[in-house]
């Protein structure tokens, strides 16, 4: 069963200098709910279906399926989506052996920038990014099925902190 293991992070510091590319995403859910989600998702040109379930140990992983689709396909599916479509510019980062992935966000979620790192196992050492603050891992505000439904600019100063 492929799992998806990750942490995640505020952004403090300067990442674009750092970038080795970068990549527009809109997203959408056909499904979300207790912890389980069915993603669309348009990649500049490309199209994806993702299924997730339910995360564990914290947040830390979870169960992921992704399958390539077409640009049609995807922006058809779109139309089946929940309300409230994410928009990014996803930003790749290399730091050691590892890339990270900061997500800037727009629209309703304009200020939120979140880095994550994917690893191949949980406990796998990975070096800290010189741009990452406060780590979030395991925080649902974070996930971005939940910044559809409760987007950063309706949260109050103390949760953005």
């Amino acid at each position: 069963m492929p799992l998806e293991i990750e942490r995640k992070f505020l952004v403090v510091g300067d990442y674009k200098s750092l970038s080795a590319s970068h990549s527009r995403i809109m997203q959408g859910y056909i499904c979300s709910g207790r912890g389980r989600t069915v993603r669309v998702r348009l990649r500049d040109d490309k199209g994806y279906l993702t299924i997730k379930g339910p995360s564990l140990n914290g947040g830390l992983s979870r169960y992921e399926f992704e399958k390539e689709i077409t640009k049609d396909e995807a922006l058809s599916l779109m139309r089946l989506c929940e309300p409230g479509i994410i928009d990014k510019t996803r930003w790749l980062v290399p730091v050691g052996s590892h890339t990270y992935e900061v997500d800037e966000f727009y629209g309703d979620n304009q200020g939120l920038v979140v880095a994550e790192v994917e690893l191949g196992s949980e406990h796998e050492d990975y070096e800290r990014a010189p741009f990452v603050g406060r780590e979030v891992t395991g925080d649902r505000k974070y996930y971005n099925s939940s910044l559809r439904t409760y987007p950063y600019k309706d949260w109050t100063e103390a949760e953005k902190l």
